[in-house]
């Protein structure tokens, strides 16, 4: 008797085939290879991919914004922080995420007119560098109607000054030329000026000096300065340092007891009186690597440069934490607004004073750092920040 054929039964055994072949057919994505979705028509700041796709492990470190642009092409004025700012919630993870190519020296740096693309390469966010089509690459039809792109190294040669910084440089330009910090110590020690040419006890550019005390006689230039407000620990009260007032640049002529030199720079008046430091040469620099300290760090706010009652973003904030507690240029530090004290009177047992706890106010990146003391910009800010208020590694 032969088994009867139904329409059904073959429907079912060609799906059953074609399923078959097709698993047996498809290969893995290569490891130099990112599957890029088509843009939509109306697609402007649409999703590329969303979290989902991204492996767990991923998900908790960096943690791609759910609303991002597909594209996005570098202007003048960008930093990496602010374009970082419109792809992730935790903008400090952008070193980990640009796409790194061998060949290319720098590979972290961007410049104007540079197209940045997210995607991800073996489930981990990337970001590639004018790579959304790149230069001879071979695109392949992929499942889901996807193309899979294949990467192809380049190699690109920029001038270093013309590429995108990481933080905005004018913010804490003078912060980086100028010395800030100075000791009770290195200010009893520092030598002074005790006349001038003319008699004057307000001097400026092009006055000639006398001045006292052990100069380095391998150095000819000198930062004049005077001591301003003392930096106090709003934990234990003690005295971390003197900020360090700019007046000026000074040029040692001749060396003697007393040396004679000249105001080669003035930013204010120079007084009698002022003191001199050897002129910092350092340059201001664009790459700074913003990092989670690989410990914790708690600390609070000693001091507000510019600011009387409270700072906010692309302000300066003075810590009183430094090199010796282990803060490290690029450290991002969270800021926190200390909870208030409230009166439980609804405690029916002990009515009692209840702390608020603390709200996390804003970020803080150390770009300078001193003995026990660092210089933070603050980056991020949704309260103001004040005297006194705590700083940790953001968790």
């Amino acid at each position: 008797m032969k088994a009867s054929v139904t329409p059904v039964s073959l429907t079912l055994c060609s799906l059953l085939i074609v399923l078959g072949l097709s698993a047996c057919s498809g290969t893995a994505p290569r490891e130099d290879s990112y599957v890029e979705p088509q843009p939509r028509e109306t697609e402007s700041f649409a999703e590329v991919q969303t979290e989902q796709q991204a492996p767990v492990e991923q998900q908790s470190t960096i943690r791609v914004k759910q609303t991002r642009p597909r594209q996005y092409t570098v202007k003048k004025g960008d930093t990496l922080w602010d374009i970082s700012s419109l792809f992730l919630k935790d903008p400090w993870y952008w070193p980990e995420i640009w796409n790194s190519n061998p060949q290319v020296e720098n590979p972290h740096l961007i410049y104007p007119g540079d197209v940045l693309t997210l995607v991800y390469i073996n489930g981990r966010p990337q970001i590639l560098v004018n790579q959304a089509v790149p230069a001879g690459a071979s695109a392949n039809a992929a499942p889901g109607g996807l193309r899979q792109v294949k990467l192809s190294p380049s190699v690109r040669r920029n001038a270093l000054e013309a590429s995108i910084p990481s933080i905005p440089g004018d913010a804490i330009r003078q912060f980086i030329t100028q010395p800030r910090v100075v000791s009770e110590e290195e200010l009893e020690k520092a030598p002074y000026i005790i006349g001038s040419d003319d008699k004057h006890l307000i001097l400026g550019e092009g006055n000639r000096i006398y001045v006292r005390g052990e100069l380095d006689k391998e150095r000819v230039r000198y930062t004049v300065f005077r001591p301003g407000k003392k930096l106090i620990d709003p934990d234990t009260e003690q005295l971390l340092g003197y900020e360090a007032v700019f007046a000026g640049e000074a040029h040692i002529d001749t060396y003697g007891d007393p040396a004679i030199g000249r105001l080669t720079k003035t930013q204010r008046e120079v007084l009698i009186g002022d003191r001199l430091l050897p002129t910092d040469k350092s340059k201001i620099s664009n790459l700074y690597f913003p990092k989670i300290p690989d410990r914790k760090i708690e600390g609070k706010v000693a001091s507000l440069f510019d600011g009387i009652f409270g700072i906010a973003k692309f302000q300066i904030a003075v810590l009183n934490r430094g090199s010796r507690d282990g803060v490290e240029v690029g450290h991002i530090l969270a800021s926190f607004t200390k909870g208030d004290v409230v009166y439980d009177r609804y405690d029916q047992i002990s009515s009692r004073d209840v702390q608020l706890p603390n709200e996390r106010s804003g970020l803080i990146m150390i770009f300078r750092t001193f003995d026990e003391v660092s210089y933070g910009l603050v980056m991020e800010s949704t309260n103001v920040i004040q005297v006194g208020d705590v700083v940790s590694t953001p968790k």
